[in-house]
């Protein structure tokens, strides 16, 4: 259900701060906008039933001309707006698209350019320079945030997705055997509306339980990208309730592997995996993992942000998202 603010709605917008490294210095685009006169970071409102993060890759696409892989969650803000509306800006720290990131970009929808009313200038500037440029000093904030990380060694990350399987069929109402029972109508959604949140953190490597409703929840993804799945049979309630320590070794994995992957898996053994991220965590770590069963709802995701690699990875952030799919 959307925020209310005096009796409105809030209104819900994304963007992020895009950067990148020359000659030891962060650089990042700022967007002047002529109806405002201001000077900003590329953002715009969710169209209806959009998802955060694909909103902010398309926005940033729309504004700058790049396709872009979202990074760490940054500080939102939320303001008044000049009709008196209750704005929420979310932002993220993000870099331009490789070819590393193709498949992943490749099933995002088109996006034209805004037009030159909207955006008349796009200009790539130091990050002093940037804050400087900034007409409204609110839009600092993310930018201190996103230093904080740089200058920690905190903001090249990958993600690790951890994907609950959509709405399954009821056990009682299934008659074959466990490992085969399938996805519901909704449970087919919301595996749909993985795909734009998978998309938006470029995610490249796709591994998942056997059973049919955990890989039925990545198959669009994997049949709009053309990647290939891997199955893991420690990621079954089977092979969990068998030896727990099975299914922490492959999160471990995955997490000590620097890539964006989607690890699709059962409730049960969400246990075991959200222990293994959480091992990686630290004070300092943005967001907070799920602390108690059921971990994730069906079809949610969490989306752990990793820096480093081997025993020196550690997750930076943490956060969830479900599609519009779930009827929410």
């Amino acid at each position: 259900m959307s925020e209310q603010a005096n009796g409105r709605a809030v209104v819900e917008a994304a963007g992020a701060l895009v950067w990148r490294e020359r000659e030891g210095r962060l650089e990042l685009p700022v967007v002047h906008r002529p109806r405002y006169k201001d000077w900003s970071w590329p953002k715009g409102k969710l169209d209806p039933g959009e998802l955060l993060p694909t909103a902010a890759v398309r926005e940033v696409a729309e504004e700058i001309g790049e396709h872009v892989v979202l990074g760490v969650p940054l500080p939102s803000l939320r303001y008044t707006t000049s009709e008196g509306r209750t704005k929420r800006v979310h932002y993220w720290a993000a870099r331009c698209a490789t070819d590393d990131d193709a498949a992943a970009v490749a099933v995002r929808p088109p996006v034209a350019r805004a037009p030159l009313e909207e955006i008349d200038d796009v200009v790539w500037v130091s990050a002093t320079t940037a804050g400087e440029l900034l007409t409204r000093r609110a839009d600092r904030a993310p930018l201190e945030a996103l230093l904080h990380l740089w200058e920690r060694g905190r903001l090249a990350t990958s993600a690790v997705v951890v994907a609950r399987h959509g709405r399954a069929q009821r056990r009682s109402a299934w008659k074959g055997g466990e490992e085969t029972r399938p996805l519901t109508g909704q449970g087919r959604a919301q595996a749909k509306a993985l795909v734009p949140v998978l998309a938006a953190y470029g995610v490249g490597e796709i591994v998942t339980s056997p059973w049919e409703r955990c890989l039925r929840t990545v198959v669009p993804y994997a049949e709009r990208t053309g990647l290939p799945v891997r199955t893991v049979d420690a990621l079954t309630e089977a092979a969990f309730k068998e030896d727990p320590g099975k299914s922490a070794k492959v999160v471990d994995e995955l997490l000590q592997e620097p890539r964006n992957v989607v690890l699709s898996t059962h409730r049960p053994v969400l246990r075991s995996v959200m222990d293994a991220v959480g091992e990686c965590t630290r004070r300092w770590t943005i967001g907070t993992l799920p602390e108690k069963d059921p971990w994730l709802r069906t079809g949610e995701a969490l989306v752990a942000h990793v820096t480093g690699s081997g025993t020196a990875a550690r997750v930076v952030a943490v956060e969830r998202h479900r599609g519009a799919a779930n009827g929410e």
